[in-house]
């Protein structure tokens, strides 16, 4: 049996997908807590992990992400996440690339190894602390042999070069991924100059994550591969964003919006918004395509089913599905019957069925980021004394 192919080979020859958003579906399917959002599913409920990387598998994913997701010791320590006394980054870790390699080993999936932001950053306690912090999580990686490392979902450009600064001693490619939009990141770098700066640090591939919807990613990423292309700096490019609509959403993305986290329902992108997003990825020179927060195996087949000739081929779970509704000519109603064409959902214009909603919200702009003391982080929960101090806050601003 041939080995499988790198994750750079397959860059270099056409479209890779990624999964999707993990903390978000497992806390919607009650494995995973809002707030801490760690990752301590891969111990208590492997099967629970298990079963939504063979869904990603079944609906065209290339990459089985191990669920590290904030998985740094200091995160799990943080904000009362109660599992923090009984599990560790290697056990939280280890346990994660178990299940992807696992579930990979069922396809022709890579694994991969993430790390994100860190609440050593966000206290101000510098770098080797903080590259301590992504060592950790590195160690475990190598040990479990991942074929290449993905440092995503990071606020800050110079956290993120500590990270991919660590992560090149693996030896393996690195994906740098961002969760900034246009207007760069929260330490106000321009969002091209993150990219110059991720790829001058060594990333392989670069590009954003999470916080913002599809096509506001996609204006971001326009604006990076301009730059990499001034600079001369030849990488592949990265778009894994929400599957929550956010034209409304401010610096900060989702986490801004009054309905995040429990509200993003009316927000959420139709399968037929996600065949749009693969093809302008696409088209603009995305070759590693993704999800993020939100993502369900559903969008992720739409990906795959949009790029179906780029990748030679529909995934498994396009078998039940046939590609622009085929399978409703065989529904028992004449006017559905009618809807099985490509034209109908393309030009559909879905109703959010909740009467008198607006139809945009007032973001929540603090304009805090690391080096606030408000960020300084804790281990203890938040009492009701300090919630009433941050409501107060919100009434009156900073």
């Amino acid at each position: 049996m041939a080995p499988k192919k790198g994750l750079l080979e397959r860059l270099d020859e056409g479209p890779v997908i990624g999964d999707g958003g993990f903390v978000f579906a497992l806390e919607k399917r009650g494995y995973v807590k809002a707030g801490p959002w760690t990752p301590e599913a891969t111990v208590e409920n492997p099967d629970a992990v298990r079963q939504l990387h063979r869904e990603f598998l079944r609906a065209g994913a290339d990459v089985m992400q191990a669920f590290t997701f904030y998985a740094s010791d200091d995160k799990l320590a943080n904000r009362g996440n109660e599992s923090s006394k009984k599990y560790t980054c290697r056990g939280i870790n280890d346990a994660a690339c178990r299940l992807a390699k696992e579930v990979a080993e069922e396809g022709d999936a890579l694994v991969a190894g993430g790390l994100s932001q860190t609440p050593t950053y966000l206290s101000g306690l510098g770098k080797v602390h903080t590259q301590k912090e992504f060592q950790k999580q590195v160690d475990v990686f190598v040990e479990n042999k991942v074929d290449f490392l993905i440092v995503e979902y990071f606020e800050h450009v110079e956290e993120i070069e500590w990270a991919i600064e660590v992560c090149l001693k693996m030896g393996k490619a690195v994906v740098a991924s961002m969760c900034i939009g246009p207007e760069g990141d929260l330490h106000g770098v321009p969002v091209g100059e993150c990219a110059v700066r991720m790829a001058k640090a060594g990333a392989h591939v670069v590009g954003i994550n999470c916080h913002f919807d599809p096509f506001v990613c996609l204006d971001a990423l326009r604006k990076m591969k301009a730059a990499l292309d001034a600079a001369g700096l030849k990488v592949h490019l990265i778009s894994q964003p929400l599957a929550f609509h956010t034209p409304d959403a401010h610096k900060q993305g989702f986490i801004d919006l009054p309905e995040f986290p429990f509200a993003l329902e009316p927000r959420i992108c139709t399968r037929w918004d996600m065949h749009k997003y693969a093809r302008e990825a696409y088209k603009l020179g995305v070759r590693y395509i993704g999800g993020c927060c939100g993502f369900e195996p559903y969008h992720t087949r739409a990906l795959a089913e949009e790029l179906a000739v780029e990748r030679g081929g529909l995934p498994k779970a396009s078998e039940k599905h046939e590609l622009w509704s085929a399978g409703l000519r065989m529904h028992t109603k004449p006017w559905i019957r009618a809807r099985a064409n490509r034209s109908y959902w393309e030009t559909l214009k879905p109703s959010s069925g909740r009467p008198f909603c607006a139809s945009l919200s007032q973001p929540d702009d603090w304009g805090v980021t690391a080096g606030d003391a408000s960020l300084k982080q804790k281990t203890d929960a938040t009492t009701d004394e300090e919630i009433a101090e941050l409501n107060q806050h919100a009434v009156n601003g900073p």
